[in-house]
């Protein structure tokens, strides 16, 4: 017998495969107290939560019997993925059950924002009978900015055709031919904000995207435009959007998410243009019960058969494969998270993997969806996990090739990712090495050899006297230390480059100061999500070194 614990209001309904199901023991407990809840989890194999359980590392630290956390619902900010995938507990969600309810309510947001009918309701309710005050605007011919074409930014612009909606759309990975076939128009954030009269967004939040819509953006738009935010919190600069519309340039906005819930700001809440909804994009009847469906029978699944269909962490792996490849997946993850940084963020068209040595012997089908996730997620953030990612290369029109090489690159174990949108490649290899852990040995056509970090500094300059001292100095007028530094060229006196690993972040000024010097042509800072968790020793003798790249 499996149990399972229930810590947030789940649908029941959605809950009954699980409950009905004779290897599984139900108990629902909402509103555990952390401590009680720290007190009992050991005694639980799976367990399922929606938003208000915190399942952090100190709850995982007692959880010694938990296989399965499962998130009713798409994100998991709530969940410690790390922590959860080193003690190897499977994390799944439900990823699409709500994509029709964020979608219609989405649309009740953009109408009711076009006719003022909260506003209306409400003076109308108090007794006030005023007609005059709440003229709105039609939704035909209007032209609809899609800011985030992927599962919901889709359906709805989809629907928003049948109000008779012009759509202009936006996504990295949007292609002209998609976006044909769906009866829309690919476009730029620039010309979604010079014509669009609605702007919806549809978009994770991401470090490229927190705070896309704002001052400087919203100067760009067209006079009397109309936001609509039912994705996440952050992507709209919320100070930036009031001054716009108290100024009269944006008309108005519908805000189902914000960037601390709940939201708390009077200029939001008392703005008679701004209509505001405490988060209800995922919750219909039929999306709870849908999401409470598809976490219970994939949880069914994996007990059951083993088979694991919406985890956003790493599968389970026999413990020979996981002892050799963990490192692997890790520096995997950050080569993709580099690369797509590499090629100016752009979105790829192609990607292509090699690996050398020893790795070819191993199964590197995980390990190949780890990189290939990497890529992905610089743009699609926790919305593609390891399960999903083949899919969505395929759905974006992505192609990719492994390749297989039995030289060993003068490591025992290498690999190398390649990205190119056709106009712009970027390379990375990289390799572990036994006692010392991840290396970046190449950079584009540069030999370098470089520890990953949460923040690297690539500079490409001219391969003259004083470039390093120049640079050292003018981050250190900034208050930025530098951790170490690399430097790496093909020819003595020609193009060359130097990665540095920082302590902390940079502005886009100190960046722009750089791009001054003479001989440098590019600053790039390079950021990782994750960072190297790799214990010296740990690997086994296989990764040595062999011989000297």
């Amino acid at each position: 017998m499996y149990k399972v614990l229930v810590t947030d209001g789940i649908s029941h309904t959605g809950l009954v495969s699980l409950i009905e199901h004779p290897h599984f023991i139900v108990e629902r407990q909402p509103t555990l107290p952390v401590a009680e809840l720290k007190n009992i989890i050991g005694d639980y194999d799976a367990l399922i939560v929606r938003s208000q359980t915190k399942v952090t590392v100190e709850l995982l630290e007692t959880a010694g019997r938990l296989r399965v956390i499962a998130r009713a619902g798409v994100g998991v900010d709530n969940i410690d993925v790390n922590a959860a995938t080193r003690k190897g507990i499977i994390v799944i969600n439900a990823p699409g059950a709500n994509t029709i309810a964020a979608t219609e309510h989405t649309l009740a947001m953009m109408l009711s924002l076009a006719r003022k009918i909260p506003q209306a309701h409400q003076k109308t309710a108090a007794g006030e009978w005023d007609r005059n005050s709440f003229k709105g605007v039609e939704l035909y011919k209007k032209t609809l900015g899609v800011i985030g074409m992927g599962k919901i930014g889709t359906e709805v612009a989809k629907r928003a055709k049948s109000f008779g909606m012009n759509i202009l759309g936006f996504d990295p990975y949007l292609t002209e031919e998609r976006a044909k076939k769906l009866g829309f128009t690919k476009a730029s954030l620039d010309l979604i904000a010079a014509e669009s009269d609605f702007i919806t967004i549809h978009t994770p939040l991401t470090n490229d995207t927190r705070g896309l819509v704002n001052d400087d953006y919203l100067r760009k738009t067209k006079k009397g435009v109309r936001f609509v935010n039912c994705a996440r919190g952050g992507v709209i600069d919320e100070k930036a959007l009031v001054r716009a519309i108290k100024s009269g340039h944006v008309a108005g906005a519908a805000l189902d998410v914000f960037e601390k819930e709940p939201v708390a700001d009077v200029e939001l809440l008392q703005n008679p243009n701004i209509i505001v909804t405490p988060h209800l994009g995922a919750s219909t009847i039929e999306a709870q019960e849908k999401v409470a469906q598809e976490v219970s029978a994939e949880i069914i699944e994996i007990f059951e058969t083993q088979s694991i269909q919406n985890a956003v962490n790493m599968p389970q792996m026999s413990g020979e494969t996981q002892a050799k490849l963990q490192p692997y997946l890790l520096l995997g993850d950050q080569m993709g998270q580099l690369v797509i940084q590499l090629l100016n963020k752009q979105a790829p068209a192609k990607i292509e993997i090699n690996y050398y040595g020893d790795l070819i012997d191993e199964d590197t089908e995980l390990l190949t969806r780890t990189l290939l996730k990497g890529v992905l997620s610089y743009h699609l953030s926790d919305s593609v996990n390891l399960i999903n990612v083949l899919h969505l290369l395929k759905e974006q029109g992505v192609s990719y090739n492994v390749a297989k090489n039995a030289t060993n690159k003068g490591f025992a174990n290498y690999m190398e990712l390649c990205v190119s949108n056709g106009l712009e490649t970027a390379r990375i290899g990289a390799t572990v090495l036994n006692g010392y852990g991840a290396r970046i040995l190449k950079i584009n056509q540069y030999r370098i050899d470089v520890k990953p970090e949460k923040y690297l500094l690539y500079i490409k300059h001219r391969d003259v006297p004083g470039m390093i001292g120049k640079v050292g100095s003018l981050l250190g007028d900034y208050g930025i230390n530098i951790g170490t530094m690399q430097v790496g060229r093909t020819e003595v006196g020609g193009e060359a480059i130097m990665v540095l690993t920082l302590d902390k972040t940079m502005g886009a000024d100190v960046i722009g100061e750089l791009t001054l010097i003479d001989g440098l042509d590019e600053a790039h800072l390079l950021e990782l999500t994750n960072v190297d968790t790799f214990e010296p020793g740990r690997v086994e003798p296989e990764f040595e070194i062999v011989e000297s790249i």
